[in-house]
């Protein structure tokens, strides 16, 4: 394990989260081979720091050629089993978790996270807390949370708040699953070794940002397929933020080195909607090595966005994964791009506005279908 911000090195640890000299975010440095064998996240097992645990079938997602733009591709994590890429980081959060000798586990949630904690904690046979910001989770996400069984706790205040309260006490109590924690990252890179085993390595790969974990996960992925001589020349990573909740990519248009973090962030796209990303300074690496950049999309381009990926190639996107989409259709991005949905349009089946047509009889109906 090595500290990105002082460079530190720490024999690996299952519960060492942070830096104990700076406090800074670590990264898990670990003997990789390729020899993927089976399906979905423990395909990859080798490249992983634990060769196989906890799994409800995750990972193995489709990556559909889109019918937006010529070379675009769409990762389409919504169908992961709880409908998000976090049940990625859940198969080895969990495996890592209980291998420590946990029984419980805790983790501050936009929504997602809860969910896939509380279904991956459930198939283990552990105890799942959740810390929510009250009215700032879409319903779908609640109802998988509740449904699994977990205690959820809810906050005044946003996300940020709620992360703080796992970061100060509940780590003492119970084994934290947030992206803060290193080893259940890694479980979201293999969205790299998945993309480049169908496609190869791409120009670009467009990712939604929130807490930041993310962008830096499937970065590291291309990187060890460098190393390994697998991929020679690594895509650039595009970072995409909502305007209401964009504090890295303000930052990165005006040249500044740190973001300009938010006490009250907005956007109709929740899962993305963090004023405080603690992993900022991954994703700002992932970012700078890989010759990318981060822009910004207003929340109605997102909803214009997540309706046209819909229609046009019958995806369904919860805003936050259409936020990638929103990006694409603003940007001239040459050569093979691949965009990455990270969650379905039933999480949050109300940012979809619903239109109806009433008839009266059979014969409007057919009136209406001979058009």
């Amino acid at each position: 394990m090595r500290c990105i911000n002082c460079g530190a090195v720490y024999t690996p640890n299952f519960r060492l989260y942070r830096c104990p000299k700076c406090g800074g975010l670590l990264e898990i440095i670990s003997p990789i081979y390729w020899a993927p064998s089976g399906r979905g996240v423990w395909r990859y097992g080798t490249m992983l720091p634990v060769r196989q645990g906890v799994t409800l079938g995750e990972g193995g997602t489709p990556l559909v050629e889109s019918q937006l733009g010529r070379g675009i591709y769409i990762k389409f994590e919504g169908a992961n089993p709880t409908g998000s890429f976090k049940d990625r980081g859940m198969a080895l959060g969990i495996t890592v978790a209980k291998n420590s000798g946990a029984d419980k586990v805790v983790v501050a949630s936009t929504g997602n996270t809860a969910a896939s904690a509380a279904a991956y904690a459930a198939r283990a046979g552990m105890t799942c807390y959740v810390v929510l910001p009250r009215g700032n989770v879409a319903r779908g996400k609640l109802m998988q949370a509740a449904l699994h069984g977990a205690e959820i706790v809810t906050i005044d205040g946003f996300f940020d708040r709620a992360l703080e309260y796992v970061l100060t006490y509940g780590t003492k109590y119970a084994y934290p699953l947030n992206s803060f924690n290193p080893w259940r990252l890694e479980g979201q890179k293999t969205i790299a070794f998945e993309i480049f085993e169908e496609l190869g390595c791409p120009d670009y790969v467009v990712v939604p940002v929130g807490n930041a974990g993310n962008i830096s996960a499937i970065w590291k992925g291309f990187r060890e397929l460098h190393q390994l001589g697998l991929c020679r020349r690594l895509p650039k990573m595009v970072g995409v933020q909502a305007e209401g909740a964009a504090p890295i990519a303000k930052a990165w248009q005006l040249g500044l080195e740190e973001p300009l973090f938010l006490d009250n962030p907005h956007t109709v796209a929740t899962a993305i909607k963090i004023g405080k990303p603690i992993n900022w300074r991954k994703a700002v690496a992932a970012v700078q090595q890989s010759d990318g950049f981060f822009t910004q999309v207003t929340d109605g381009e997102i909803l214009k966005a997540q309706r046209l990926l819909a229609a046009r190639d019958g995806i369904g996107a919860e805003p936050a994964g259409a936020a990638s989409i929103a990006a694409l259709l603003k940007l001239n991005l040459s050569g093979t791009v691949v965009a990455v949905v990270t969650g379905h349009a039933l999480k949050d089946p109300d940012a979809v506005e619903i239109s109806t047509r009433e008839i009266r009889n059979s014969e409007e109906l057919v009136h209406m279908l001979e058009k």
